[in-house]
């Protein structure tokens, strides 16, 4: 797999303490998840339903808090820019996602939904996110342009109408000489 474009790791990154970015790179690689044994099952199947929706989802599970949350958000980035798509980690309290398909917004609100305390609810809660209907901006944005434009010509022939009608109806022989 080619690295993707947009996957660039900071110059200081900072990766919580004992793991090892190559082998979480490894088994992600092998089944889209890194986690204990326990949970594999179930992340898979949050990894193959993103997968239904053309999303290229892995999921790394880290057992220990890390100092920061910064630091997942790091792991995520490390292990996107080898792996490219999409990468959710958890810790027990914390999260961290990175992606070079998905906006940081939406990543975000499905960070909202991942602090439930149990992995594979918090990956369902995000997958959940990222494959709902997202709000068409675009559309709307275009939408409001049409309508703004519409009143303002409807606007513009409202007011040419009126000039004219007033214009036919004056009497041009009323008309008086402007004193200087």
């Amino acid at each position: 797999m080619t690295e993707p474009i947009h996957a660039v790791s900071p110059l200081a990154t900072d990766i919580p303490a004992g793991l090892d970015v190559d082998s979480i790179v490894a088994t992600v690689r092998e089944s889209g998840v890194s986690a204990p044994a326990g949970e594999q099952d179930g992340l898979t199947a949050a990894v193959n339903r993103a997968e239904d929706h053309g999303i290229d989802l892995s999921i790394v599970i880290v057992p220990d808090e890390p100092r920061h949350d910064s630091q997942l958000r790091d792991l995520a980035t490390a292990v996107g820019a080898r792996e490219g798509g999409t990468v959710l980690v958890l810790s027990p309290g914390q999260v961290g996602t990175f992606s070079d398909s998905i906006s940081r917004v939406t990543l975000e609100a499905g960070q909202d939904r991942t602090y439930t305390g149990n992995h594979v609810v918090a990956a369902d809660n995000f997958v959940d996110t990222l494959v709902e209907d997202q709000t068409p901006w675009g559309l709307l944005t275009g939408g409001l342009v049409v309508i703004v434009a519409a009143v303002a010509a409807l606007t513009a022939a409202v007011k040419v109408r009126r000039y004219r009608a007033r214009s036919a109806t004056a009497d041009p022989h009323e008309a008086q000489p402007v004193e200087r």
